[in-house]
């Protein structure tokens, strides 16, 4: 069996795909193809996607062949592979690659937790690093740095003062602003009010990005596929 015959196959835990507005970063705005994978080892306490953290649970299996019909369906040539944490099913390295053969714009959103040195290069790596607020600092995998490049995008949810300041501290201590193309700053939902957020990074003169989750701000912080 054929590289091609393999990746279409191959079989997916998948928590959910939809058609939606892309909520954050660089894209914001624009319609995208979600494909959420089932299953992430970390616990973020402020997580909004709980119902795909569970990496036993068997949500929906589809083939790479399902989620190219549902792609090839939507008319839309920006796919973010989303989770969860999508890089638990190693699988899903040739698909993203397959689809960058077919000119779509893949964003990869990913926790930062697992290496991302065999991601395809072409892939949008949107890599997240925890802050204190998470309470999963200790899992950020700060090796993954080397991986990106201006394409690229950090993410740091900032739940308050501290969550930024140690941020900023990221940023200089491993140069972020020279490595990535953009860096996101992003309120935790109903928890830090994004207009402190924004006052800090003005009076700090950050070159960081305030990343508001739109989606929420149109459908609401509860609801599913959007």
């Amino acid at each position: 069996m054929g590289a091609f015959e393999t990746i279409m196959k191959f079989k997916y835990n998948v928590s959910e795909v939809f058609t939606s507005i892309q909520g954050e970063g660089t894209r914001a705005g624009l319609p995208s193809v979600f494909i959420r994978l089932q299953g992430c080892e970390l616990r973020c306490k402020w997580c909004d996607t709980p119902y795909a953290l569970d990496l036993k649970e068997r949500a929906t299996m589809l083939s790479g062949e399902d989620l190219m019909n549902k792609i090839y369906s939507s008319g839309i040539k920006i796919v973010t592979i989303t989770g969860g944490e999508p890089l638990n099913q190693k699988a899903i390295l040739p698909f993203m690659s397959f689809l960058c053969d077919k000119d779509y714009v893949v964003i990869l959103e990913t926790n930062g937790h697992l290496d991302i040195s065999e991601v395809d290069k072409r892939v949008v790596k949107v890599m997240d690093l925890k802050c204190p607020g998470s309470g999963m600092e200790k899992f950020n995998n700060y090796k993954n740095i080397e991986h990106l490049d201006k394409k690229d995008e950090i993410k740091f949810v900032i739940l308050n003062k501290l969550d930024y300041d140690w941020a900023k501290d990221k940023i200089r201590e491993y140069d972020l602003d020279k490595k990535v193309g953009t860096i996101l700053f992003s309120p935790v939902w109903d928890e830090l009010e994004p207009k402190y957020l924004a006052e800090w990074i003005i009076k700090d003169s950050l070159k960081v990005r305030l990343n508001l989750q739109i989606h929420k701000y149109i459908w609401g912080g509860n609801v599913r596929g959007v």
